[in-house]
């Protein structure tokens, strides 16, 4: 370890790092304040399964439409600005989608609300691994963390709001002020200055030399695989979110309480991993981490499917959730550090295309299981650890 790891960060610095923690907390705490309040649209719109499927597909179809126009607005306006505008607007569009009076409207604003945090999502980390740079050590994991806390936190408001019988206009409308007033508290303790800034304006002494420039097809092929490496972390947290409660029901016949504690157990687990992670990546470097939560999820879930029982498929998301904590933090620092790339694109194109996992895993995956069962559908999860067991030698190796 060199001395430019102990040194102590600069008050700006550290403002900064409290500034990108708040930013990551609304982005999670906002639309999880919706989520909660699905099945009274669904019920107040009288639409069926299909229709409701098709309007919350909106959120990241527009997440998909707009996310490459956001390294365009990171080099134009900064990586701060668009944070906190993308924030401010993400929370107007899901108070429209709590307001609407049919499925149109409730789909068109959901596909604003999903562009908006495309551009958030893109933002505030160019401007977390800005402010990491000059840490000179690995934090972004630790914002991935606080992520997570602010989706538990903004689902509990919405819990809370919904036993206490608020309407969702004043609940939705209460919860945008609060979180938009925060993100623009927050603005103002970010980093100054163009997030151009030359790579000797910061102190990064500690970290490995940088990759030798790379263009054409090289960067193609890094690029590529630092992709895969982001996709195989949300499929696995898609198989979590969208199956692991029905598979505990249905197959392994779970009740209700317990079957809901699969997702509890991969979300906890990936919380815990995203705390230590920066610690291990720091240790270890990013390829290793990967390539070992990787083979955690692998095995873990691979062995949940293998010999399948409750108490065993809950601990198979746990190790699954743990094992790809630190893949899209590590896919999107390494893409925004690669040569030859103006800045922010590689971190555009990786959140761009890794959002696909999102929209295609929950079809692929009822495919299989309809052809044979979801046992088998849910193999994509022990597949994506294969995965970047393979394509993890892009990610960068331990720290001299």
């Amino acid at each position: 370890m060199t001395v430019d790891v102990l040194r102590r960060p600069a008050q700006v610095d550290r403002r900064a790092r409290l500034a990108v923690a708040v930013l990551f907390f609304t982005n999670g705490a906002l639309f999880a304040n919706l989520l909660p309040r699905y099945p009274q649209i669904k019920a107040d719109l009288g639409i069926g399964n299909a229709a409701y499927g098709l309007a919350v597909a909106a959120f990241p179809a527009g997440a998909i439409a707009a996310g490459l126009a956001a390294g365009i607005l990171v080099r134009r306006f900064g990586s701060a600005r668009v944070a906190v505008g993308g924030t401010l607007l993400t929370g107007v569009g899901i108070l429209a989608a709590g307001l609407a009076d049919s499925v149109a409207v409730f789909a068109g604003a959901l596909f604003l609300a999903g562009a908006m945090d495309a551009f958030t999502d893109v933002a505030q980390n160019a401007h977390g691994l800005r402010v990491q740079r000059r840490y000179g050590r690995s934090i972004v994991n630790s914002f991935h963390a606080i992520w997570s806390i602010g989706a538990v936190t903004g689902g509990s408001m919405a819990a809370a709001a919904i036993a206490l019988g608020v309407a969702r206009g004043p609940h939705l409308l209460f919860s945008a002020v609060v979180f938009a007033v925060a993100a623009c508290v927050a603005l103002r303790y970010c980093l100054p200055g163009p997030d151009t800034e030359p790579a000797g304006d910061t102190d990064t002494g500690d970290r490995v030399p940088a990759r030798a420039p790379a263009t054409g097809l090289r960067t193609g092929w890094v690029l590529a695989a630092l992709v895969l490496i982001a996709t195989a972390g949300t499929l696995v947290e898609d198989a979590g979110m969208s199956w692991a409660t029905l598979y505990l029901s249905d197959s392994l016949h779970a009740t209700a309480a317990l079957a809901a504690s699969g997702y509890v157990a991969l979300v906890g687990a990936q919380f815990v991993g995203r705390i230590v992670g920066d610690r291990l990546v720091d240790r270890f470097g990013q390829r290793a981490v990967a390539r070992s939560g990787a083979l955690i999820a692998a095995v873990g879930m691979g062995g949940a499917l293998a010999v399948p029982t409750v108490p065993g498929t809950v601990l198979g998301f746990a190790a699954a959730g743990f094992g790809v904590a630190t893949l899209v933090p590590a896919a999107m620092h390494e893409a925004d550090e690669l040569p030859g790339l103006k800045p922010g694109s590689g971190l555009t194109l990786v959140s761009w295309l890794m959002r696909l996992g999102f929209l295609l895993s929950p079809p692929v995956v009822g495919l299989v299981a309809d052809a044979t069962s979801l046992r088998v559908g849910l193999l994509v999860v022990p597949l994506a650890g294969l995965l970047v067991l393979v394509c993890g030698g892009v990610l960068r190796p331990r720290r001299g």
